[in-house]
Protein backbone atom coordinates (compact mmCIF):
# COMPACT_ATOMS: atom_id res chain seq x y z
CA UNK A 1 0.00 0.00 0.00
CA UNK A 2 1.70 3.32 -0.94
CA UNK A 3 1.16 6.69 1.40
CA UNK A 4 2.82 9.35 2.04
CA UNK A 5 3.39 8.14 5.29
CA UNK A 6 6.00 5.98 6.93
CA UNK A 7 3.89 2.64 8.83
CA UNK A 8 5.77 1.40 11.83
CA UNK A 9 4.35 -1.35 13.74
CA UNK A 10 5.00 -2.99 17.01
CA UNK A 11 4.06 -6.39 18.22
CA UNK A 12 2.83 -7.98 21.51
CA UNK A 13 2.53 -11.24 21.42
CA UNK A 14 1.08 -13.44 23.99
CA UNK A 15 1.88 -16.67 24.11
CA UNK A 16 -0.16 -19.46 26.84
CA UNK A 17 2.83 -21.43 28.21
CA UNK A 18 1.39 -25.68 28.23
CA UNK A 19 2.32 -26.34 31.02
CA UNK A 20 -0.04 -28.61 33.12
CA UNK A 21 -1.00 -26.13 36.03
CA UNK A 22 -1.72 -22.42 36.37
CA UNK A 23 1.02 -19.89 37.19
CA UNK A 24 0.78 -19.64 40.51
CA UNK A 25 -2.22 -21.91 41.38
CA UNK A 26 -2.48 -25.89 41.36
CA UNK A 27 -5.43 -26.29 39.07
CA UNK A 28 -5.35 -27.34 35.43
CA UNK A 29 -4.32 -25.09 33.06
CA UNK A 30 -6.45 -26.57 29.93
CA UNK A 31 -9.79 -24.97 30.17
CA UNK A 32 -10.61 -25.28 26.51
CA UNK A 33 -13.31 -28.41 27.33
CA UNK A 34 -14.33 -27.32 30.90
CA UNK A 35 -17.57 -25.64 32.08
CA UNK A 36 -16.86 -22.07 33.34
CA UNK A 37 -16.02 -21.76 36.59
CA UNK A 38 -14.49 -25.16 37.16
CA UNK A 39 -10.81 -25.13 36.68
CA UNK A 40 -10.26 -22.48 39.63
CA UNK A 41 -8.74 -22.17 43.03
CA UNK A 42 -9.18 -19.43 45.42
CA UNK A 43 -5.92 -18.06 44.06
CA UNK A 44 -7.58 -17.53 40.88
CA UNK A 45 -10.94 -15.83 42.57
CA UNK A 46 -8.23 -13.37 44.78
CA UNK A 47 -9.37 -14.19 47.83
CA UNK A 48 -8.36 -12.74 51.00
CA UNK A 49 -5.72 -14.59 52.46
CA UNK A 50 -4.26 -16.61 49.93
CA UNK A 51 -0.99 -16.48 48.36
CA UNK A 52 0.94 -17.43 44.79
CA UNK A 53 3.96 -19.72 44.91
CA UNK A 54 5.47 -19.54 41.46
CA UNK A 55 4.96 -22.71 38.89
CA UNK A 56 9.00 -23.38 38.27
CA UNK A 57 7.28 -25.51 34.48
CA UNK A 58 7.08 -22.07 33.62
CA UNK A 59 9.97 -20.65 33.87
CA UNK A 60 11.61 -23.33 32.03
CA UNK A 61 9.40 -23.04 29.31
CA UNK A 62 9.85 -19.47 29.74
CA UNK A 63 13.90 -19.97 29.37
CA UNK A 64 13.26 -22.24 25.82
CA UNK A 65 10.79 -19.44 24.45
CA UNK A 66 14.12 -17.13 25.10
CA UNK A 67 16.53 -19.04 23.63
CA UNK A 68 13.91 -19.72 20.23
CA UNK A 69 14.33 -15.79 20.30
CA UNK A 70 18.09 -15.85 20.35
CA UNK A 71 17.79 -13.43 23.48
CA UNK A 72 19.44 -13.05 26.77
CA UNK A 73 18.18 -15.11 29.56
CA UNK A 74 18.22 -12.96 32.30
CA UNK A 75 19.82 -14.32 35.62
CA UNK A 76 18.12 -12.20 38.08
CA UNK A 77 14.04 -10.95 37.01
CA UNK A 78 11.44 -9.67 39.70
CA UNK A 79 7.11 -9.85 39.42
CA UNK A 80 5.63 -6.85 39.75
CA UNK A 81 2.06 -5.79 40.58
CA UNK A 82 -0.09 -4.10 37.27
CA UNK A 83 -3.28 -2.44 39.29
CA UNK A 84 -6.69 -2.18 36.74
CA UNK A 85 -10.05 -2.75 37.67
CA UNK A 86 -11.98 -5.03 35.21
CA UNK A 87 -15.11 -8.02 36.12
CA UNK A 88 -12.77 -10.58 35.06
CA UNK A 89 -9.89 -9.64 37.30
CA UNK A 90 -11.25 -10.03 40.60
CA UNK A 91 -7.45 -9.53 42.87
CA UNK A 92 -7.91 -5.71 41.51
CA UNK A 93 -3.76 -6.20 39.91
CA UNK A 94 -2.12 -8.45 37.50
CA UNK A 95 0.60 -10.21 38.43
CA UNK A 96 3.61 -9.60 35.93
CA UNK A 97 6.95 -8.49 35.00
CA UNK A 98 7.70 -4.73 34.37
CA UNK A 99 11.25 -3.35 35.12
CA UNK A 100 13.06 -6.59 35.39
CA UNK A 101 11.78 -8.95 32.74
CA UNK A 102 13.13 -12.66 32.51
CA UNK A 103 14.10 -12.43 29.02
CA UNK A 104 16.20 -9.56 27.19
CA UNK A 105 16.59 -8.30 23.90
CA UNK A 106 15.98 -11.13 21.02
CA UNK A 107 15.96 -11.23 17.06
CA UNK A 108 13.59 -13.31 14.60
CA UNK A 109 14.04 -13.50 11.04
CA UNK A 110 11.35 -12.97 8.77
CA UNK A 111 10.71 -13.84 5.17
CA UNK A 112 8.53 -11.47 2.76
CA UNK A 113 8.64 -11.37 -1.04
CA UNK A 114 12.13 -13.50 -0.81
CA UNK A 115 13.64 -11.36 1.28
CA UNK A 116 14.82 -12.18 5.15
CA UNK A 117 14.81 -9.40 7.72
CA UNK A 118 15.12 -9.19 11.36
CA UNK A 119 13.10 -8.10 13.58
CA UNK A 120 14.32 -6.86 16.72
CA UNK A 121 12.84 -8.51 20.42
CA UNK A 122 12.86 -5.95 22.90
CA UNK A 123 11.71 -8.01 25.68
CA UNK A 124 9.68 -11.29 26.68
CA UNK A 125 8.09 -11.35 30.33
CA UNK A 126 6.12 -14.03 32.36
CA UNK A 127 2.61 -12.92 33.32
CA UNK A 128 -0.88 -14.26 34.49
CA UNK A 129 -4.25 -14.11 32.29
CA UNK A 130 -7.01 -12.82 33.59
CA UNK A 131 -10.42 -14.09 32.94
CA UNK A 132 -13.17 -14.31 30.26
CA UNK A 133 -16.16 -12.27 29.89
CA UNK A 134 -19.29 -13.78 28.12
CA UNK A 135 -22.14 -11.14 26.90
CA UNK A 136 -24.98 -13.32 26.42
CA UNK A 137 -27.29 -11.95 23.20
CA UNK A 138 -30.13 -9.53 24.25
CA UNK A 139 -28.94 -9.70 27.69
CA UNK A 140 -28.25 -6.38 29.87
CA UNK A 141 -25.58 -8.46 31.83
CA UNK A 142 -22.27 -10.06 31.46
CA UNK A 143 -20.57 -13.31 32.74
CA UNK A 144 -17.58 -13.87 34.36
CA UNK A 145 -15.65 -17.26 33.34
CA UNK A 146 -12.27 -17.43 35.37
CA UNK A 147 -11.34 -20.46 34.24
CA UNK A 148 -8.71 -18.93 32.64
CA UNK A 149 -7.57 -16.57 35.41
CA UNK A 150 -3.91 -17.24 36.21
CA UNK A 151 -3.30 -18.84 33.21
CA UNK A 152 0.28 -18.69 32.29
CA UNK A 153 1.60 -16.37 29.62
CA UNK A 154 4.59 -15.24 28.00
CA UNK A 155 4.70 -11.42 26.53
CA UNK A 156 6.63 -11.30 23.61
CA UNK A 157 7.60 -7.41 22.69
CA UNK A 158 8.70 -6.48 19.09
CA UNK A 159 10.63 -3.46 18.73
CA UNK A 160 8.82 -1.33 16.55
CA UNK A 161 10.45 -2.11 13.33
CA UNK A 162 7.71 -3.61 11.33
CA UNK A 163 7.16 -1.70 8.21
CA UNK A 164 4.14 -3.78 6.81
CA UNK A 165 1.33 -5.83 6.87
CA UNK A 166 2.91 -8.08 5.28
CA UNK A 167 5.69 -8.16 6.96
CA UNK A 168 3.45 -8.07 10.50
CA UNK A 169 1.88 -11.65 9.14
CA UNK A 170 5.40 -12.82 8.63
CA UNK A 171 6.53 -11.80 12.16
CA UNK A 172 3.51 -13.53 13.83
CA UNK A 173 3.63 -16.88 11.81
CA UNK A 174 7.26 -16.79 12.54
CA UNK A 175 6.52 -16.28 16.04
CA UNK A 176 4.06 -19.47 16.31
CA UNK A 177 6.44 -21.64 14.28
CA UNK A 178 9.05 -20.67 16.89
CA UNK A 179 7.17 -21.22 20.33
CA UNK A 180 5.58 -24.66 18.58
CA UNK A 181 9.17 -25.95 17.80
CA UNK A 182 10.63 -24.92 21.28
CA UNK A 183 7.78 -26.77 22.48
CA UNK A 184 6.57 -23.68 24.38
CA UNK A 185 3.24 -23.82 23.50
CA UNK A 186 0.80 -25.73 21.54
CA UNK A 187 0.04 -21.95 19.98
CA UNK A 188 -3.67 -23.18 19.43
CA UNK A 189 -5.19 -20.27 17.93
CA UNK A 190 -8.66 -20.77 17.82
CA UNK A 191 -8.77 -21.01 21.94
CA UNK A 192 -6.72 -17.94 22.01
CA UNK A 193 -3.60 -19.54 22.86
CA UNK A 194 -1.68 -17.48 20.81
CA UNK A 195 -2.94 -13.73 20.83
CA UNK A 196 -1.50 -10.55 18.70
CA UNK A 197 -1.43 -7.03 19.83
CA UNK A 198 -0.52 -5.00 16.60
CA UNK A 199 0.69 -1.16 17.41
CA UNK A 200 0.45 0.82 13.94
CA UNK A 201 1.51 4.20 14.17
CA UNK A 202 2.01 6.72 10.94
CA UNK A 203 4.49 9.67 10.58
CA UNK A 204 5.53 11.92 7.29
CA UNK A 205 8.63 10.31 5.63
CA UNK A 206 10.28 13.20 6.25
CA UNK A 207 9.74 13.23 9.96
CA UNK A 208 12.29 10.93 12.08
CA UNK A 209 10.14 10.74 15.42
CA UNK A 210 7.13 8.07 15.26
CA UNK A 211 3.44 8.89 14.97
CA UNK A 212 0.79 8.44 17.74
CA UNK A 213 -0.21 4.77 17.59
CA UNK A 214 -3.31 2.28 17.79
CA UNK A 215 -3.05 -0.48 19.32
CA UNK A 216 -5.61 -3.41 17.65
CA UNK A 217 -6.38 -5.97 20.80
CA UNK A 218 -6.61 -9.93 20.91
CA UNK A 219 -6.09 -10.67 17.38
CA UNK A 220 -5.70 -14.61 16.81
CA UNK A 221 -5.30 -15.29 13.37
CA UNK A 222 -2.21 -14.08 10.62
CA UNK A 223 -4.86 -13.17 8.33
CA UNK A 224 -6.66 -10.67 10.98
CA UNK A 225 -2.61 -9.58 11.76
CA UNK A 226 -1.98 -8.36 8.49
CA UNK A 227 -5.57 -7.02 7.85
CA UNK A 228 -5.90 -5.08 10.86
CA UNK A 229 -2.67 -3.59 10.14
CA UNK A 230 -3.51 -2.73 6.47
CA UNK A 231 -7.26 -1.24 7.92
CA UNK A 232 -5.36 1.01 10.19
CA UNK A 233 -2.38 2.08 7.97
CA UNK A 234 -5.14 3.01 5.28
CA UNK A 235 -7.29 4.90 8.39
CA UNK A 236 -4.72 6.66 9.85
CA UNK A 237 -3.18 8.14 6.72
CA UNK A 238 -6.57 9.12 5.72
CA UNK A 239 -6.90 11.17 8.96
CA UNK A 240 -3.67 12.67 8.46
CA UNK A 241 -4.03 13.61 5.30
CA UNK A 242 -7.04 15.93 6.21
CA UNK A 243 -5.17 17.32 9.02
CA UNK A 244 -7.03 15.37 11.37
CA UNK A 245 -5.33 14.01 15.00
CA UNK A 246 -4.48 10.25 15.29
CA UNK A 247 -6.10 9.44 18.88
CA UNK A 248 -3.95 7.26 21.17
CA UNK A 249 -6.45 4.83 21.87
CA UNK A 250 -6.84 1.01 22.15
CA UNK A 251 -9.08 -0.58 19.06
CA UNK A 252 -10.44 -4.54 18.45
CA UNK A 253 -10.84 -6.33 15.19
CA UNK A 254 -14.61 -6.58 13.37
CA UNK A 255 -14.13 -9.71 11.65
CA UNK A 256 -17.16 -9.32 10.39
CA UNK A 257 -16.95 -6.09 8.98
CA UNK A 258 -13.16 -5.92 8.11
CA UNK A 259 -12.21 -3.18 10.24
CA UNK A 260 -10.90 -1.75 13.23
CA UNK A 261 -13.54 0.22 16.07
CA UNK A 262 -12.27 2.13 19.02
CA UNK A 263 -12.54 0.46 22.27
CA UNK A 264 -10.88 2.94 24.90
CA UNK A 265 -8.57 5.15 25.61
CA UNK A 266 -4.64 3.97 25.48
CA UNK A 267 -2.88 3.44 29.19
CA UNK A 268 0.23 4.38 29.27
CA UNK A 269 2.52 2.61 32.10
CA UNK A 270 2.09 5.33 35.18
CA UNK A 271 -1.93 4.62 35.04
CA UNK A 272 -0.91 0.90 36.40
CA UNK A 273 0.89 2.09 39.28
CA UNK A 274 3.27 -0.62 39.46
CA UNK A 275 4.82 -1.67 42.44
CA UNK A 276 7.25 -5.62 43.15
CA UNK A 277 5.30 -7.72 44.01
CA UNK A 278 5.34 -8.41 48.10
CA UNK A 279 4.61 -12.67 47.96
CA UNK A 280 6.77 -13.51 45.62
CA UNK A 281 10.76 -12.95 45.78
CA UNK A 282 12.88 -12.45 42.87
CA UNK A 283 13.36 -15.12 39.94
CA UNK A 284 17.05 -16.46 39.52
CA UNK A 285 17.91 -18.20 36.50
CA UNK A 286 21.15 -20.53 36.64
CA UNK A 287 23.41 -21.42 33.93
CA UNK A 288 22.44 -24.95 34.60
CA UNK A 289 18.87 -24.06 33.75
CA UNK A 290 19.67 -22.64 31.07
CA UNK A 291 22.11 -25.21 29.47
CA UNK A 292 19.46 -27.68 30.51
CA UNK A 293 16.81 -26.06 28.08
CA UNK A 294 19.72 -25.75 25.25
CA UNK A 295 20.08 -29.68 25.23
CA UNK A 296 15.75 -30.03 25.10
CA UNK A 297 15.43 -27.86 22.31
CA UNK A 298 14.76 -29.89 18.39
CA UNK A 299 15.59 -28.15 15.89
CA UNK A 300 14.44 -24.35 14.79
CA UNK A 301 12.57 -23.54 11.79
CA UNK A 302 16.02 -21.76 10.45
CA UNK A 303 18.18 -24.87 10.53
CA UNK A 304 15.33 -26.93 8.90
CA UNK A 305 14.69 -24.65 5.95
CA UNK A 306 18.13 -24.69 5.26
CA UNK A 307 18.27 -28.67 5.49
CA UNK A 308 15.20 -28.73 2.82
CA UNK A 309 16.84 -26.71 0.48
CA UNK A 310 19.24 -28.76 0.55
CA UNK A 311 16.89 -31.92 -0.61
CA UNK A 312 15.86 -28.98 -3.02
CA UNK A 313 12.52 -28.56 -1.54
CA UNK A 314 10.94 -24.84 -2.69
CA UNK A 315 10.72 -22.53 -0.05
CA UNK A 316 7.00 -22.40 -0.10
CA UNK A 317 7.11 -25.98 0.14
CA UNK A 318 9.28 -25.93 3.20
CA UNK A 319 6.62 -22.99 5.10
CA UNK A 320 3.78 -25.92 4.32
CA UNK A 321 5.82 -29.08 5.28
CA UNK A 322 6.93 -26.43 8.47
CA UNK A 323 3.32 -25.58 9.45
CA UNK A 324 1.73 -29.13 8.73
CA UNK A 325 1.33 -30.99 12.17
CA UNK A 326 1.02 -34.74 11.94
CA UNK A 327 1.01 -37.05 15.19
CA UNK A 328 2.51 -34.43 16.88
CA UNK A 329 5.22 -33.51 14.20
CA UNK A 330 5.43 -31.29 11.41
CA UNK A 331 6.06 -33.06 8.33
CA UNK A 332 9.36 -30.83 7.78
CA UNK A 333 10.61 -32.97 10.70
CA UNK A 334 8.95 -36.29 9.44
CA UNK A 335 10.79 -35.37 6.17
CA UNK A 336 14.48 -34.66 7.28
CA UNK A 337 13.90 -37.97 10.00
CA UNK A 338 12.94 -40.03 6.59
CA UNK A 339 16.45 -38.85 4.79
CA UNK A 340 18.44 -39.40 8.19
CA UNK A 341 17.36 -43.07 8.13
CA UNK A 342 17.52 -43.67 3.98
CA UNK A 343 19.15 -42.03 1.60
CA UNK A 344 19.14 -38.76 -1.04
CA UNK A 345 16.20 -40.19 -3.20
CA UNK A 346 14.24 -41.72 -0.33
CA UNK A 347 14.13 -38.28 0.80
CA UNK A 348 13.88 -36.34 -2.77
CA UNK A 349 10.31 -38.79 -3.45
CA UNK A 350 8.97 -38.59 0.14
CA UNK A 351 9.12 -34.36 -0.41
CA UNK A 352 7.40 -34.49 -3.71
CA UNK A 353 5.11 -37.12 -2.55
CA UNK A 354 4.08 -35.02 0.40
CA UNK A 355 3.54 -31.74 -1.17
CA UNK A 356 1.81 -33.01 -4.25
CA UNK A 357 -0.49 -35.59 -2.88
CA UNK A 358 -0.60 -36.08 0.80
CA UNK A 359 -1.35 -32.68 1.84
CA UNK A 360 -4.26 -32.80 -0.73
CA UNK A 361 -6.26 -35.34 1.77
CA UNK A 362 -6.90 -35.59 5.20
CA UNK A 363 -3.94 -34.60 7.49
CA UNK A 364 -5.33 -37.18 9.85
CA UNK A 365 -3.69 -40.31 7.85
CA UNK A 366 -0.84 -42.13 9.42
CA UNK A 367 2.66 -41.58 7.76
CA UNK A 368 4.80 -44.84 6.22
CA UNK A 369 7.43 -45.92 7.72
CA UNK A 370 10.71 -45.02 6.22
CA UNK A 371 11.23 -48.41 5.34
CA UNK A 372 8.58 -48.44 3.02
CA UNK A 373 8.87 -45.13 1.18
CA UNK A 374 12.59 -46.15 0.31
CA UNK A 375 11.12 -49.43 -1.03
CA UNK A 376 8.39 -47.57 -2.84
CA UNK A 377 10.78 -45.09 -4.15
CA UNK A 378 13.67 -47.68 -5.55
CA UNK A 379 10.46 -49.06 -7.42
CA UNK A 380 9.58 -45.60 -8.77
CA UNK A 381 12.97 -44.49 -9.54
CA UNK A 382 15.67 -46.94 -10.09
CA UNK A 383 13.50 -49.59 -11.14
CA UNK A 384 11.22 -48.22 -12.85
CA UNK A 385 8.14 -50.20 -12.08
CA UNK A 386 5.85 -47.82 -10.79
CA UNK A 387 4.36 -44.45 -12.46
CA UNK A 388 4.45 -41.55 -10.08
CA UNK A 389 0.46 -42.13 -9.65
CA UNK A 390 1.23 -45.42 -8.61
CA UNK A 391 4.21 -44.56 -6.53
CA UNK A 392 2.20 -41.72 -4.55
CA UNK A 393 -0.47 -44.11 -4.18
CA UNK A 394 1.27 -46.58 -2.79
CA UNK A 395 2.55 -44.40 -0.01
CA UNK A 396 -0.60 -42.84 0.94
CA UNK A 397 -2.32 -46.84 1.43
CA UNK A 398 0.54 -47.51 3.17
CA UNK A 399 -0.34 -49.89 6.23
CA UNK A 400 2.28 -50.17 9.06
CA UNK A 401 4.33 -53.41 8.73
CA UNK A 402 3.16 -53.97 5.68
CA UNK A 403 5.76 -54.87 2.54
CA UNK A 404 5.49 -52.69 -0.12
CA UNK A 405 6.25 -54.71 -2.82
CA UNK A 406 3.71 -57.01 -1.89
CA UNK A 407 1.27 -54.55 -1.95
CA UNK A 408 2.12 -52.99 -5.30
CA UNK A 409 1.37 -56.80 -7.03
CA UNK A 410 -1.79 -56.65 -4.95
CA UNK A 411 -3.14 -53.72 -5.73
CA UNK A 412 -1.60 -54.24 -9.61
CA UNK A 413 0.57 -50.98 -9.63
CA UNK A 414 3.16 -52.35 -10.94
CA UNK A 415 4.08 -51.53 -14.94
CA UNK A 416 3.00 -54.64 -17.17
CA UNK A 417 6.06 -56.75 -18.36
CA UNK A 418 3.74 -59.31 -20.77
CA UNK A 419 5.10 -57.82 -24.32
CA UNK A 420 1.79 -59.16 -26.15
CA UNK A 421 -0.66 -57.14 -23.55
CA UNK A 422 1.43 -54.15 -24.20
CA UNK A 423 1.65 -54.04 -27.79
CA UNK A 424 -1.81 -54.80 -28.46
CA UNK A 425 -2.38 -51.48 -26.19
CA UNK A 426 -0.20 -49.43 -27.97
CA UNK A 427 -2.05 -50.93 -31.51
CA UNK A 428 -5.35 -49.97 -30.01
CA UNK A 429 -4.25 -46.21 -29.45
CA UNK A 430 -2.36 -45.89 -33.29
CA UNK A 431 -5.91 -47.17 -34.67
CA UNK A 432 -7.84 -44.50 -32.57
CA UNK A 433 -5.72 -41.52 -33.34
CA UNK A 434 -4.96 -41.28 -37.16
CA UNK A 435 -4.30 -37.81 -36.87
CA UNK A 436 -1.97 -37.74 -34.16
CA UNK A 437 -0.03 -40.98 -35.92
CA UNK A 438 0.26 -38.93 -38.97
CA UNK A 439 1.83 -35.53 -36.81
CA UNK A 440 4.47 -38.15 -35.42
CA UNK A 441 5.55 -39.17 -38.92
CA UNK A 442 5.90 -35.53 -39.94
CA UNK A 443 8.06 -35.17 -37.05
CA UNK A 444 6.01 -33.29 -34.17
CA UNK A 445 7.25 -35.02 -31.43
CA UNK A 446 4.42 -33.36 -28.77
CA UNK A 447 1.96 -36.01 -31.26
CA UNK A 448 4.33 -38.27 -29.48
CA UNK A 449 3.51 -37.42 -25.65
CA UNK A 450 0.12 -37.09 -26.70
CA UNK A 451 0.10 -40.75 -27.75
CA UNK A 452 1.67 -41.86 -25.05
CA UNK A 453 -0.92 -40.19 -22.76
CA UNK A 454 -3.47 -42.01 -24.50
CA UNK A 455 -1.83 -45.21 -23.41
CA UNK A 456 -1.83 -44.59 -19.79
CA UNK A 457 -5.29 -43.73 -19.75
CA UNK A 458 -6.01 -47.38 -21.75
CA UNK A 459 -3.35 -49.26 -19.10
CA UNK A 460 -1.46 -47.37 -16.09
CA UNK A 461 0.27 -50.46 -15.84
CA UNK A 462 2.09 -49.66 -18.76
CA UNK A 463 5.63 -47.98 -18.59
CA UNK A 464 5.94 -44.62 -19.92
CA UNK A 465 9.21 -45.00 -21.66
CA UNK A 466 8.52 -48.40 -22.83
CA UNK A 467 5.60 -46.88 -24.57
CA UNK A 468 6.93 -43.99 -26.14
CA UNK A 469 9.95 -46.45 -28.02
CA UNK A 470 7.25 -48.99 -29.08
CA UNK A 471 5.31 -46.18 -30.51
CA UNK A 472 8.09 -44.83 -32.47
CA UNK A 473 9.33 -48.11 -33.82
CA UNK A 474 5.48 -49.10 -34.96
CA UNK A 475 4.99 -45.21 -36.17
CA UNK A 476 8.32 -44.75 -37.68
CA UNK A 477 10.00 -48.39 -38.34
Amino acid sequence: MKTDYTPTIGIECHVQLNTATKLFARVSNDARQAPANTTVSAICFGLPGVLPYLNQGAVELAIKAGLALKAQINEFSKFDRKHYFYPDLPKGYQITQYDEPIIGPGEVDIHVAGETKTIGIERAHLEEDAGKLAHPPGANYSLVDLNRAGTPLLEIVSKPEIKSAAEAKAYAKELYLLMKFAGVSDVDLYHGHMRFDVNVSLAPKSQASLGVRAEVKNLNSFRAVERAAEYEIKRQSELLKKNQPIIQETRGWDEAKQKTVAQRGKEEAHDYRYFPEPDLPPLRVTSRQIETAKTSLKLMPAVIRQQLKSLGVSANGTEALLENIVDGQSLAEYLLAVGRATNQLTAAFTANWLLSAYLAAPASRSLPEAAQLKDIAAMYKTEDQLSSNAAYRLASEAKPGKSMRIEAKRLKLLHSTEAGEIEAVIDQVIAANPQAVSDVRAGQEKAVGYLVGQVMKSATQINPRTARNLLRRKIRP
